[in-house]
């Protein structure tokens, strides 16, 4: 069948094969390691749902949007346009422009001083980002937060993904990458709650919302400093010494690293044989699936919809009749949701492989999309001039939960797990920065018209989404093969065998063995 894929076997499976002789063991460290560089997800998801929580806020509107709360007092109000501000969309849209000009140079500079590293400068960001929020005293000020928020972005989602690939048993790849986007849905869960408190402070409560971002970022800048480099970054920089003994902390000091080791040597011997940059060979004839990856992927995730839900659930809550507190704890229902299927994600990606639950997904948003736009179309119309009644309004509150579930096993964890692990050693840092780059590009776009086009497209905003997410499906089917279980230095093969990117990629021919040195007769 067109849609399916090679899986290689890992630890025996008929034979030798790629894999064979790995550690599948799960140490403290790997986990520790993991749990620190997931982290700079939970900020990441903090900032993404704070401004959710904040733009229906009577203390922050107050303080910088009075005209938005004109258009709250106002009956005769369209209810899909309270909130259609420009400036107001810039302070939320600001955070994804700076990430995607970060991301453009954060995969070279990631590629230079290693994935530790590059995390440590996103979480220095992240912490005077929040400090700056916090303390600003007008909309320049929070601007500038925002911005610097936004070049932390770039460097965390550029790098802990990749690292949480290339340290995590390849056995449980999946389930260990997955807990970034696990991460990043507990900081929009924790956003959500600091807002629901801080709505009820008149005039300071939101400075509470963004000043609590300081504490984890505080906590990820020191933490950070403890975690090992990866080894396939240390052997990239020629630290093949450093690599063994950090394999040998992650995978447990008794384990056999060599086999493994000697994979990723290979896989930097790859990168060696080429003198032009990653960005260059990417566009290479024999890296176009890992190309067409790095773009549909972030592509296809912004236009399931999931992002302007996330960004502005509790002013869509709000826009269907709810209170301004009602419409937060709307939110905070759908972030329990949320977490609760990315941990059934986590527990399946692994078992039942990443196709399957991108089908299952992709079904689930249709229908839900569908739901949606019916929903709008029959009980507000295309003025808006009507109040939802309150048995709907309740009914558009369990169709987000169920998007947010289908979401959450599917599209939500593997948009995280499918580019940091298909991507060659030579290549990875510019694939995962080009697709982190594409998709913040999307997202400060998606941001920035969304409410507009809520205003103007009404209820056929979400059948667009719904149509993007029939055409998505469809590619993932044909296009993406399964990648479970296959160590990350060894995909190259599931490509070659896949039936349309094999007449691209060709499987990685091994590096002829170091034959002794001759010894001269006579005296040295």
């Amino acid at each position: 069948m067109h849609g399916g894929g090679v899986v290689l076997p890992v630890n025996g499976g008929g034979g030798p094969g790629p894999g064979d002789g790995y550690s599948s063991e799960i140490t403290f460290t790997v986990v520790m390691s993991c749990l620190m560089a997931a982290s700079g997800g939970l900020i990441f998801g903090y900032d993404i749902s704070i401004t959710g929580g904040l733009t229906q806020m009577q203390s922050f509107l107050e303080a910088f949007f009075p005209d938005i709360i004109e258009k709250m007092n106002n009956a005769t109000q369209d209810e899909y346009c309270i909130f259609n501000s420009q400036l107001l969309t810039t302070f939320v849209s600001s955070l994804y422009l700076a990430g995607m000009l970060a991301c453009l140079v954060a995969g070279h500079i990631t590629k230079r001083i290693g994935r530790r590293n590059s995390m440590l400068i996103g979480a220095s960001l992240f912490f005077v980002g929040a400090v700056l929020n916090c303390a600003a005293v007008n909309i320049a000020m929070l601007v500038v937060g925002r911005v610097l928020l936004g070049f932390a972005v770039g460097f965390t989602n550029q790098s802990a993904p990749v690292y949480l690939a290339e340290i995590a048993p390849a056995r449980w790849r999946g389930a260990f990458t997955s807990i970034f986007h696990f991460f990043l849905n507990i900081g929009i869960f924790v956003a959500d709650l600091v807002n629901y408190r801080a709505n009820t402070i008149p005039v300071w409560g939101w400075r509470l919302s963004l000043g609590v971002g300081i504490i984890p970022a505080t906590v990820i800048l020191l933490g950070a400093a403890f975690i090992p480099d990866s080894p396939n970054s240390l052997v990239l920089r020629g630290k093949v010494d450093a690599a063994r003994a950090s394999l040998r902390r992650i995978r447990g000091r008794s384990a056999d690293v060599d086999v493994e080791l000697k994979d990723i040597m290979q896989a930097a011997e790859e990168d060696r044989r080429y003198e032009e940059g990653a960005f260059r060979r990417i566009v290479r004839r024999e890296y176009r699936p890992h190309l067409v990856m790095a773009i549909a992927i972030p592509v296809f995730f912004e236009l399931t919809g999931m992002i302007v839900v996330t960004l502005f659930t509790p002013l869509l809550f709000y826009t269907v009749g709810f209170t301004s507190q009602k419409a937060i704890l709307g939110s905070i229902i759908t972030d329990v949701v949320s977490l609760v299927s990315i941990a059934i994600a986590a527990m399946a990606v692994d078992r039942v492989g990443r196709r399957s639950l991108f089908m299952v997904g992709g079904g689930i948003l249709l229908v839900c999309l569908v739901a949606m736009t019916w929903i709008f179309g029959a009980e507000l119309g295309t003025n808006g001039g009507k109040a939802m009644p309150r048995p709907y309004a309740v009914a558009v509150v369990a169709v987000v939960c169920l998007f947010t579930a289908g979401f959450g096993v599917s599209w939500g964890p593997l948009k995280w797990i499918i580019p940091s692990e298909i991507y060659p050693l030579e290549v990875r840092s510019a694939g995962q920065g080009m697709s982190e780059a594409i998709s913040l590009a999307l997202t400060f776009v998606q941001t920035q018209s969304f409410l507009n086009m809520l205003c103007s497209f009404k209820y056929g905003t979400f059948a667009y989404n719904a149509g993007w997410v029939v055409l998505m499906t469809a590619f993932i089917f044909f296009f993406l093969p399964e990648t479970k279980g296959v160590p990350i230095e060894s995909l190259r093969e599931v490509w070659a065998r896949h039936w349309y990117w094999k007449r691209f990629v060709k499987p990685l021919t091994p590096a002829p063995e170091p034959s002794a040195p001759k010894v001269a007769d006579g005296p040295a």
